[in-house]
């Protein structure tokens, strides 16, 4: 299928925000099933981790389709982390990292840039070789290495990314799955 022909045919939900003040009374389902029918497309899809606590998509009509696990690299990363003394909920936060990094050892440094190394991930690589058109082991190896610890809280905060549990959710207009 031709990309112009897929934006005809698809539409994706990118993020769906509600305030605080307003969760839990159903708005978010009730944007989202008001929205289906006008996106001019016949289906649509969405990536959510919040639809693995709260099902406010597939109330809104949508179906899940499967959920995605944390990558088996991230899951032995993060295990590294904890033996560090890492909080693995604060891995989000950039500044929580490279101020638990400073406190580290060179040698725990080491190890947690030789757990990169070992256990790398095709995320891992793009934030080093974003201008490589296939990452090149050896080359993500070296930049690793010398890995500044600003740089190193970044990947470390990929690796949060990756530790969350998306689900995979579609709609098709043709289909009114719509629970109350």
């Amino acid at each position: 299928m031709a990309m112009s022909e897929l934006n005809e045919k698809l539409s994706i939900i990118n993020r769906v925000v509600v305030h605080p003040k307003y969760r839990s009374i159903g708005l978010g389902a009730k944007l989202i099933r008001e929205t289906l029918p006008l996106a001019g497309t016949p289906y649509v899809e969405m990536v959510a981790v919040m639809s693995r606590y709260n099902p406010f998509a597939e109330k809104a009509g949508m179906r899940k389709i499967v959920m995605q696990p944390p990558p088996k690299q991230a899951l032995a990363i993060t295990e590294t982390l904890q033996q560090l003394g890492f909080n693995i909920h604060l891995l989000g936060s950039e500044k929580y990292v490279l101020t638990k990094l400073q406190t580290l050892t060179d040698k725990d440094i080491a190890t947690i840039k030789e757990a990169f190394t070992k256990h790398n991930h095709t995320r891992f690589m793009k934030y080093f070789l974003c201008r490589t058109l296939f990452g090149k082991k050896k080359v993500y190896d070296e930049e690793v290495a010398k890995a500044s610890l600003e740089r190193l809280a970044h990947l470390i905060k990929v690796c949060g990314f990756l530790m969350q549990t998306k689900v995979y959710l579609f709609w098709s207009a043709g289909s009114n799955q719509v629970q109350t």
